[in-house]
C-alpha cells in the first residue's frame, strides 16, 4: 500500500477527467443533433424477466425495451451489453450492419450508467442466453456520473440511505423489500376491505397533539398565525367517525414523531389505525392475528419467517399474557401484592430502576416490564391490561379498574401493535387528559393535550368500540428480514453529513 500523499489528490482529477469525457460526449452528440434529453417518449413493449420467462411464445418476435446499460463489451463489428429495468437485466446483441455504421459508432461510444432503448428480435446465443438482437438503439439519457464498481457495489450505509436511487441501480436486491412493502400494503387493504372497513384520510396537520404519547413536530401556519402540530397518530379523528356512525374506519398513513433515530425508529413512519364499533380488545385481538397471518402467507406463501436468524411462527395462535403476569414470571415480582405508588417506588429503587417523581405505581410497572420481560418476547405475544396511568385512551377493566383493556404485541423482542378497548366515557376521559396536562406541565413533552373537541364527540355518545394500530415500518421489516427500519424506508431521515 502506498502512503504517497497525492494518491487521493491524483484519483480526484482522475475521476474529474472521466466526468469531464462524459460531458464531451454529451456535447459530441447535441452538436450532431442527437440530443438524448430531447427525447420525450420511448414505447416498451416487454421488460427483461417477460422476455426469459416466456421465450417459447416471443422465440423470434420484435419487443422493444429500454433500461439502463449495467455491462458492455465490444468486439468490433459486434458488441453485447447487459441492460436493467425495473425488474432485472436482460442481455443484447448489436450488429454493425443491423443498426447501421453511424448508429453502432455511437453505440461504441455509450458509457455503463447510460439509458437506452432497444428495439429487436427475441433469440436465444449459442451460449444458452435468452437475448434481443437489436435493429435499433436509442440513447434516451446520457449518464454524467460514474456508476460504482462492479466488483465492489455500493457497500457504505450511509451512502445507500441518502442516494437510495444509486442503491437501487447498483443493488437490485435491494428492491425486493420494497416490492414486498407495497404487496404488505396492499394485502392489508384487502383483508379490512373486505370486512367492510371504509379507507378515510384524516389531517396531518392539527391544531393538538393526542392519540399518542410522543413528542410531536410542530410548525407555523403563517396566514392563521398558529402553531400548529404533524399527527403523531391516527386515533383521535378516527373516533370521531364512529361517534359520526361510520361503524368501521381505517386509515394506512404518515405519523411523524420527534424522536430518535436508531435501527427501530425514524422520525416520520407508517401506522395503519382501525376502529371498529360494538367490539372489544379481544376483537382487536383476532384481526391483528388475521392482518398478520394473512398477509404473510399471500406475500411470502407461508406463515413461519425467519428474521435475525430466528424462526417466528406465525400461523399458530399468539400467547396472551398480561402484564402483570409478565412481570411476575420474568422478574419474580407480583405487582398485584405491591401496595401503592411508595411501595412501587422502592421497589424501583431496591432494583436499580431509575423513575420520575411523578411516577406512579402503574408507570413503575411498565418498567420493570420493559426491563425483565421485552427481550424475552421473541414469539408473538400479546401483552395485556396495561395500568391506567399509560393508558390515556383506553377503557377501565371492570374487576381491576387501575388496569386497562388494552395490549401490545410483541414479535422479536419488539412492539409491532397497540390497541385498547376503547375509552367512551367522557367524564373519565376529560380527567385522564387533565393528568395528562399535569404531566406536560411538569416537563413531559411526550403527555397529551386536552382535546376538547373530542370529548364533546363522546358526550354525543360513541358506542363500544376496539382500536387498532400496526407498525407497517416494522412488519415489511419481520416479513423481509430487514435489521434496520432504513432498509425498508425508500428515503429515512438522515442528518447534515456536516
Amino acid at each position: 500500500m502506498s502512503d504517497n500523499p497525492n494518491n487521493s489528490v491524483d484519483k480526484e482529477q482522475d475521476l474529474n477527467e472521466l466526468l469531464k469525457i462524459r460531458r464531451d460526449k454529451l456535447a459530441a452528440l447535441q452538436s450532431k443533433g442527437k440530443d438524448p434529453f430531447q427525447l420525450t417518449k420511448f414505447d416498451v413493449s416487454h421488460h427483461g424477466d417477460e422476455i426469459i420467462d416466456n421465450f417459447d411464445t416471443l422465440e423470434g418476435q420484435t419487443v422493444s425495451i429500454a433500461g439502463r446499460i449495467m455491462t458492455k463489451r465490444l468486439m468490433g463489428k459486434a458488441s453485447f451489453c447487459h441492460i436493467a429495468d425495473r425488474n432485472g437485466q436482460i442481455q443484447t446483441y448489436v450488429r454493425k450492419d443491423a443498426i447501421g455504421e453511424e448508429d453502432y459508432s455511437d453505440f461504441k461510444h455509450y458509457d455503463l450508467g447510460d439509458i437506452i432503448g432497444i428495439k429487436g428480435e427475441v433469440f436465444k446465443t449459442q451460449k444458452g442466453e435468452i437475448s434481443v438482437k437489436a435493429k435499433e438503439v436509442t440513447l434516451l439519457s446520457k449518464s454524467l456520473q460514474i456508476l460504482p464498481e462492479k466488483y465492489h457495489g455500493l457497500k457504505d450505509t450511509d451512502t445507500r440511505y441518502r442516494q437510495r436511487y444509486l442503491d437501487l441501480i447498483v443493488n437490485p436486491e435491494v428492491k425486493e423489500a420494497f416490492f414486498a412493502r407495497t404487496k404488505i400494503i396492499k394485502e392489508i387493504r384487502h383483508v379490512l376491505d373486505n370486512k367492510g372497513y371504509l379507507e378515510v384520510e384524516t389531517p396531518v396537520l392539527n391544531t393538538l397533539s393526542g392519540g399518542a404519547s410522543a413528542k410531536p413536530f410542530i410548525t407555523h401556519h403563517n396566514a392563521l398565525d398558529m402553531e400548529m402540530y404533524m399527527r403523531i397518530a391516527l386515533e383521535l379523528p378516527l373516533k370521531r367517525l364512529i361517534v359520526g356512525g361510520f361503524e368501521r374506519v381505517y386509515e394506512i398513513g404518515r405519523v411523524f414523531r420527534n424522536e430518535g433515530l436508531s435501527v427501530r425508529h425514524n422520525p416520520e413512519f407508517t401506522l395503519l389505525e382501525l376502529y371498529e364499533a360494538y367490539t372489544d380488545y379481544h376483537g382487536m385481538m383476532d384481526i391483528t392475528e388475521e392482518i398478520i397471518r394473512t398477509v404473510a402467507m399471500k406475500v411470502l406463501g407461508k406463515t413461519t419467517v425467519t428474521y435475525d436468524g430466528e424462526e417466528i411462527d406465525l400461523g399458530k395462535p399468539f400467547a396472551r399474557l398480561s402484564m402483570v403476569d409478565a412481570v411476575k414470571q420474568y422478574a419474580n415480582i407480583d405487582f398485584d401484592t405491591v401496595e401503592g405508588d411508595e411501595a412501587a417506588k422502592a421497589l424501583a429503587k431496591e432494583h436499580h430502576i431509575d423513575i420520575e417523581k411523578h411516577y406512579k405505581k402503574g408507570d413503575i410497572l411498565n418498567l420493570f416490564f420493559e426491563e425483565y420481560v421485552e427481550e424475552h418476547l421473541v414469539q408473538p405475544t400479546f401483552i395485556t391490561d396495561h395500568p391506567v396511568e399509560i393508558s390515556p385512551l383506553a377503557k377501565r377493566k371492570p374487576e381491576k379498574p387501575d388496569y386497562t383493556e388494552r395490549f401490545e404485541l410483541f414479535i422479536t423482542k419488539r412492539e409491532f401493535a397497540n390497541a385498547f378497548s376503547e375509552l367512551n366515557d367522557p367524564i373519565d376521559q376529560r380527567s385522564r387528559f387533565e393528568r395528562q396536562e399535569e404531566l406536560r406541565a411538569a416537563g413531559d413533552e411526550e403527555a397529551s393535550m386536552i382535546d376538547e373537541d373530542f370529548i364533546t364527540a363522546l358526550e354525543y355518545g360513541m358506542p363500544p368500540t376496539g382500536g387498532l394500530g400496526i407498525g407497517i415500518d416494522r412488519l415489511v421489516m419481520l416479513l423481509t428480514d430487514s435489521y434496520s427500519i432504513r432498509d425498508v424506508l425508500l428515503f429515512p431521515t438522515m442528518k447534515h453529513r456536516d
